[in-house]
Order: C-alpha cells, then structure tokens, then sequence
C-alpha cells in the first residue's frame, strides 16, 4: 500500500507543537524559540516531510492560494465581497478557497484560524462584518499573511490591513436626503454590527443630531426577514413616523410588507431607503431608493493588497441611488 504523504498536522503532532508554530518556522517567522524550531525541524527530516507548492509560495511571499473566511456566503454583501475575491483570484491564477465560521463562539473561532494557518490555504481574507468575523481577525497570528474587510472605519485596536467602504458618509447623506425632503426625523432599522454603534448607525446619528433633529430610538433586526417585518409593525403602528433608513434592502423588503399591510403607502406616508442596491431595487413597486455599495470592488482590492504581481484596484465610494420609495411628507 503506498504510504501516505506526511502534511503539516503531522510534523505538528511529531514535533508536540501547534501546527501555527510548523507554520511560523516554515515562513522563517523570527517569533520561535530557536529550540523549538529544532523540534520542528527534526519532525521534518523524520517525516521526510516537504512543504507544498502553496507552502514554499507563501514563505517567499508569493502565495499561489488565498482563502477567505467568513461567516455567511448568501448574504449580498459578504457574496459580493466573495465574488470580488473570485474573479480577482482567476485573472491571477490563484487558488481561492472559502472557510466558514460557524459563529463567534470561542471553540468555532479557534476551529477557523487553525484551519487557514495550514501554509497549503496561502493567504488570507478575512470578512469581518459581523463579532464571528471579527473574532477570527483577532485571533490571527501576526505572520500569517492577511487582509480582512470591515465596516467602515476598520475594528479598533487592531494594527492589521483592513479596507472597507465609508458606508457611514453614505448613511449621513441618506439621512440628509430624507431631511431635505421635510422629513423632521429619519427612524432607523438596524441590522446585526460588530460593533455597539455601526457605521450606517453612526452616520444616521450625527446627521440627525447636526441637524437638530429628535434621534428616535434604534430598533435592531437580524439578518433574518421576519425580525425585520416586525421592527416594521412597531413603525407601521406609529403616524408619526414618515421616514425610515433601513440596514440594508432585505430589510427595507420586509417593512416595506409591513407598511402595507398596515395600509400606509410608500412613500405617500412613509418614505424607505435601503442599503446596499441589490440588483432587484430597481425594480421593485416602488423602486427603492438606496445606498449603492461596491462589494465585488471591496474584493478585488482585498486581492490586490494580499499579492504583489496585482494593479491597483479603484472601489467605488458608496452612494445615494434616489429612485421611488422616498418623497416629501404629505
């Protein structure tokens, strides 16, 4: 029977270190005790171990493989960013792998960085819209090469690559156009952040406030449909409520269904924006006004931060698409 290949968890159990620790000596990582490395080293030789392709790549700094973690791949954002990664990753003849993190539990997190430390998963993106996200762009080890894509701002106390898009510009001229119209206040349906106050929040906060404006109070969703459909019950109940900025456009899908059934009209008594711009906006009756996000470029500049062979990458600044679901107030 042919004898297996020997792979980096092995040399790890051989040499009684974590295989980040195989990792940090197979990229020369000057962070090992010169003992350990030994260790590591001897495994090796017994083993008759060789690094792979995608090993020998990412120690000289040219990885052939990049693999991204995130927490959903359906969700419009986190699949554009995907895409962006994709179609960045065929033109530059890499590899492009997905790990997801099943959530920000410290057991899945762990699970999840151990997996992309492995040399053979090449660089790393991590999606770190949400705490699971966040939670593995924390736990990274400092040589493991990686960029991670974040709400607008980046996480503080991080000294890692981050890029994002300033989504809370655009949530402030969402706001501000919903003023403009003579609106006295915007209310606000948040979706799950990884921080307590997000950048869209934040942006619809400050332009209220600059404004002179009452700051109703936050009413958060999920990313599911059915909590979002309820926020917008609370607002559908209110008259006084004639506009809203909603997290994104699946939640402005479900108020949007709420208002309705509660026979207030868009935007004759209400008016919605959303987030994101996901292809149906456009058509929906009334087409939806909302903030256009480039998660596809946001991808592709991740790419092109992580491997130096790649152009530059322009990413389009989030911005206001006024269509039909936004009016003056009657």
């Amino acid at each position: 029977m042919k004898r297996a290949t020997p792979q980096i968890r092995d040399v790890a159990a051989a040499a009684g270190v974590s295989y980040q620790t195989v990792s940090r000596v197979l990229n020369n990582a000057p962070r090992v005790r010169a003992e350990t490395r030994q260790l590591v080293l001897d495994a090796m030789e017994r083993l008759q171990y060789r690094p792979n392709r995608a090993a020998r790549a990412l120690g000289s700094g040219r990885a052939s493989a990049v693999t991204v973690v995130t927490s959903n791949t359906t969700l419009y954002g986190y699949a554009g960013v995907l895409q962006g990664v994709e179609e960045a990753g065929r033109l530059l003849e890499l590899t492009v792998g997905v790990r997801v993190v099943e959530s920000d539990t410290a057991e899945h997190v762990r699970q999840a960085v151990d997996y992309v430390t492995d040399p053979s998963c090449g660089n790393v993106i991590v999606v770190a819209f949400d705490p699971a996200g966040s939670g593995v762009l924390r736990a990274m080890p400092e040589d493991v090469p990686m960029v991670a894509a974040t709400e607008a701002g980046g996480l503080p106390g991080l000294d890692r690559r981050m890029i994002f898009l300033d989504e809370r510009q655009a949530a402030a001229d969402a706001t501000r156009h919903l003023l403009d119209l003579g609106h006295e206040t915007v209310h606000h349906v948040a979706i799950p952040s990884e921080v307590p106050t997000s950048a869209r929040q934040g942006g619809w906060r400050a332009t209220l406030e600059q404004a002179g404006a009452v700051v109703p109070e936050v009413l958060s969703a999920g990313w599911d449909l059915a909590s979002a459909y309820r926020a917008g019950q609370q607002l559908a109940g209110d008259p006084r409520v004639t506009a809203i900025l909603c997290g994104n456009d699946d939640t402005a899908l479900a108020v949007r269904r709420a208002l309705y059934e509660a026979g207030r009209d868009v935007p004759g008594d209400v008016s919605i924006v959303g987030f994101d711009d996901v292809p149906g906006a456009a058509y929906w009756t009334p087409a939806l006004t909302t903030v256009r996000m480039d998660f596809v470029g946001l991808g592709r500049a991740c790419v092109a931060a992580l491997t130096e062979d790649a152009a530059p990458v322009d990413v389009d600044p989030p911005h206001l698409v006024v269509r039909e679901s936004t009016a003056s107030p009657r």
